[in-house]
């Protein structure tokens, strides 16, 4: 199976959408827990949005009512609709998953090369 690989970013301006794709059907084959990251240089990675060990959506405050986690198992992709965009959203977003235990995400531990986000004002 190909290794997985985000795609969708570009540069939109402030109030803007984006929908980044990750394709991962190995992720998605083995049930892993998947979420969203980002990183902006000298800054840590930051967890933007996760799907739990139990699906629920899990949102960094920072973009909660504004992002949106999915995820199209017949399509073995996953999924960030972006909306309402902010300058300081600018980043790379790299999609990554963990195994899944009965009661928890293991550390997030597979990554996706990334794809950049740059919302200018």
């Amino acid at each position: 199976q190909a290794q997985p690989v985000a795609s969708g970013g570009g540069s939109v301006q402030a109030g803007g959408s984006l929908r980044l794709s990750c394709a991962a059907a190995v992720w998605i084959d083995r049930n892993y827990c998947m979420g969203w990251f980002r990183q902006v240089p000298g800054k840590e990675r930051e967890g933007v949005a996760t799907l739990g060990h139990d699906g629920d959506p899990y949102y960094a405050a920072s973009v909660k009512g504004r992002f949106a986690i999915s995820k199209d198992n017949a399509k073995n992709t996953l999924y960030l609709q972006m909306d309402s965009l902010k300058p300081e959203d600018t980043a790379m977003y790299c999609c990554a998953a963990a195994i899944r235990w009965p009661l928890a995400c293991d550390e997030f531990n597979y990554w996706a090369p990334g794809t950049q986000v740059t919302v200018s004002s």
